[in-house]
């Protein structure tokens, strides 16, 4: 997934001297996101994201959907418990303040699969579960790139809960 996240950097450099005249506002229109952070049982998770962005004078309203792959699990007792892929959609609701900086919360849909590993045998579930988040994103100035960093808080069904801090870098188009 580094690799990805990579790729897409340099994809996205390479392009950026053909959108420095760009006279969209700011924090409007698609973008796509790769997407690496923290997973509050261990280790992390890496994903990619996308969604679309209407702006209104200094507020923006958008859309959003992710496939993330975390690699956040733990064991006890003989069980592995690992929190695998980790779909979501939902919307964001924000203020551009100052420049090039927008301040956000996040309200959606989560849906998360998770695998129970025992004595060589793995089963699956899936849960479904609701996201409330908040987070920052910053325009890096005549690029079409911003660079976001969120907190994520998702209440599954059957009690699950999960606690996530991200860092995004964002490609506008």
């Amino acid at each position: 997934m580094r690799t990805i996240i990579a790729a897409a950097v340099l994809a996205a450099c390479s392009v950026t001297p053909a959108f420095a005249q760009d006279s969209a506002p700011l924090f409007s229109g698609g973008h796509v996101e790769a997407i690496t952070g923290y997973d509050h049982v261990s280790d992390g998770d890496d994903g990619i994201g996308g969604g679309y962005d209407f702006r209104s004078g200094n507020v923006v309203f958008g859309i959003e959907g992710e496939v993330l792959e975390s690699t956040a699990g733990e064991c006890g007792g003989g069980i592995c418990v690992d929190a695998s892929r980790d779909f979501y959609i939902g919307g964001r609701i924000g203020a551009v303040v100052g420049d090039n900086v927008l301040i956000y919360g996040k309200l959606g849909y989560s849906n998360a699969r998770i695998e129970a590993t025992a004595g060589g045998i793995t089963a699956h579930d899936t849960v479904d579960g609701i996201r409330a988040g908040a987070g920052v994103e910053i325009a890096i100035a005549n690029t079409p790139l911003s660079i976001r960093t969120e907190y994520r808080y998702t209440n599954y069904e059957q009690g699950g809960e999960r606690h996530q801090g991200t860092l995004g870098l964002a490609f506008r188009f």
